[in-house]
C-alpha cells in the first residue's frame, strides 16, 4: 500500500460525507472514532487531521489526529499502518499517542518507530464489550436511577475527578482542575446516579449520545465506601436499558483486564467481549 492511498483532510464534514458510512458500518468496533470525530465537528475544536484509506473508491480504514495529539485508527494490517506512518512522518506530524484495537496499535507503534525513531510505550490496555441480551442484576439493590441535571453538575465533576484519581488519569484531572470541564472526555456525557431510598448518590454511570447507532457507557464509578452492594450493576443496567430505548443498536463499554470484578459484572449483565484495545505513548529524542 502506497502512502498516497491515504487521503488526508481537515474538513470534518467532507470526511464524514466520504467515510461516515464506513464508520457506521461497524459501530461497536468503531466506538471511539465515532465519538472522537463527532467532537471534532464542534467549533473551535482546534487543529486536527482526518484520513481515509481507499481502494477502488471504497473506504477501508480511517485515521484521525486530535488537537491533543491522539492518533485514532480503525483496524489496519501492517502494510497499511506502515503506509500511514510514512505519510504522517513525511508531513511532519508528531502524534503523542496512538489508540486502536490491540493489533493495529501494535503494528502502527512499530511502524512509527521505524519511520521516526520515536519510542513507543504501552500505557493503556482494555477489553471492549458489546451488549447482547440485557440481564438486570439479581438481587436488585434498593433505590432508583436518577438522571443527573444541571443541579447535579458539582457532584458529577467531583465524582469524575475521584474516578480519575483512582485510575490515574492525570490529563483529565488537569482539565477538570483548570475549569475546562467541556474539553475533558466527560464534557459531552449524560450522567445517571443510583440513589438509595434516602437519596444518597451511591454509584454513577455515564453514556455518550447515540452516534451511528452506538452508545458507549463510560465511566462507571462507585466510591469505595459504597461498594459491595450491587449499585454499579444497577446503574449500569439502568443506563444500558435507557440507551436501547433511545434507539441504540450497539451499546458498548471498556473494562480494565486487571479488574476481574468489573469484567464479571458486565458479563453477568449481558455484555460480550468483542476485542481488546491498546494505546501507546511516543517519546521523541528531539523537541516536538
Amino acid at each position: 500500500m502506497l502512502p498516497d492511498h491515504w487521503h488526508l483532510t481537515t474538513d470534518v464534514e467532507d470526511f464524514l460525507a466520504r467515510a461516515g458510512a464506513f464508520l457506521r458500518s461497524r459501530p461497536a468496533l468503531h466506538t471511539t472514532p465515532l465519538t472522537d470525530v463527532e467532537k471534532l465537528r464542534l467549533a473551535g475544536s482546534g487543529d486536527h487531521v482526518l484520513g481515509r484509506l481507499e481502494t477502488d473508491g471504497e473506504v477501508r480504514a480511517v485515521c484521525y489526529l486530535t488537537p491533543r495529539g491522539r492518533l485514532g485508527l480503525t483496524p489496519l494490517n501492517a502494510d497499511d499502518a506502515d503506509a500511514l506512518a510514512a505519510r504522517l512522518a513525511a508531513l511532519g506530524h508528531t502524534p503523542a499517542q496512538v489508540v486502536a484495537d490491540q493489533d493495529t496499535a501494535g503494528v502502527f507503534a512499530s511502524a512509527w518507530q521505524g519511520h521516526t525513531g520515536a519510542t513507543p510505550k504501552l500505557f493503556w490496555h482494555t477489553h471492549l464489550y458489546r451488549l447482547g441480551t440485557l440481564t438486570p442484576p439479581r438481587p436488585h439493590p434498593e433505590g432508583r436511577a436518577h438522571l443527573a441535571g444541571a443541579e447535579d453538575r458539582e457532584l458529577v465533576v467531583r465524582r469524575c475527578r475521584e474516578f480519575c484519581v483512582e485510575v490515574g488519569e492525570q490529563p483529565s484531572i488537569d482539565l477538570i482542575d483548570a475549569g475546562s470541564w467541556d474539553r475533558s472526555r466527560f464534557g459531552d456525557r449524560h450522567f445517571t446516579f443510583w440513589r438509595t431510598p434516602d437519596g444518597t448518590p451511591v454509584s454513577m454511570a455515564a453514556v455518550t449520545s447515540v452516534t451511528g447507532g452506538m452508545v458507549r457507557v463510560d465511566p462507571v464509578h462507585t466510591p469505595p465506601r459504597f461498594r459491595g452492594h450491587g449499585y454499579a450493576g444497577a446503574v449500569t443496567a439502568a443506563v444500558s436499558r435507557a440507551a436501547l430505548r433511545a434507539g441504540a443498536t450497539d451499546v458498548v463499554l471498556f473494562a480494565d483486564p486487571a479488574n476481574p470484578t468489573s469484567n464479571a459484572l458486565y458479563q453477568r449483565l449481558g455484555y460480550v467481549r468483542l476485542t481488546d484495545c491498546a494505546g501507546y505513548r511516543f517519546t521523541y529524542d528531539g523537541p516536538v
